[in-house]
């Protein structure tokens, strides 16, 4: 997962935010403990991890924590089978949405998440301000960021 995360993040390197490609990855310690929880999914092809999605509880909602696919898969729809196995998950569990943070003009962010259903939120409640907090005191806020909600009815 983590080398999967390592090679999603270069592209980022391309429109000039070094910060995120450079951003390290969670310890496997940490990735495990998600897997353990059942709050990781993995899409595998051909035996090999392509992509994964990680997932916490936030406000109520199952936030997309991560969601990494290898670059050289783009356009598959890997991350979209996940964010929807994700929805099914979170259905499953009788919770009302999804949610996530992400660059509003990178194309691969902002623009895609809206295609997939999701919509700006504009007050955050406070476990999504604490992300957003996080967020900006690890110096992610180079360009504009938002948090996003898609609505699971």
């Amino acid at each position: 997962m983590r080398r999967i995360e390592r090679a999603a993040g270069e592209p980022f390197r391309e429109i000039g935010l070094d910060v995120v490609a450079d951003d390290e990855p969670p310890p496997a310690a940490v990735l495990a403990a998600y897997v353990t929880e059942g709050h990781a999914f993995v899409d595998e092809r051909g035996g090999e991890p392509v992509g994964y999605l990680i997932t916490e509880i936030v406000d109520g909602c199952a936030h997309l924590e991560q969601v990494s696919v290898l670059p050289r898969l783009r356009g598959r729809r890997i991350g979209e089978g996940l964010v929807e196995h994700l929805a099914g998950w979170a259905r499953d569990r009788r919770l009302p949405a999804l949610t996530l943070t992400t660059y509003r003009d990178v194309p691969w962010n902002g623009p895609y998440w809206v295609r997939l259903g999701f919509r700006e939120l504009v007050g955050l409640g406070p476990g999504l301000q604490a992300i957003r907090d996080a967020e900006i005191a690890r110096g992610l806020d180079v360009w504009p960021r938002l948090a996003m909600r898609r609505d699971l009815q």
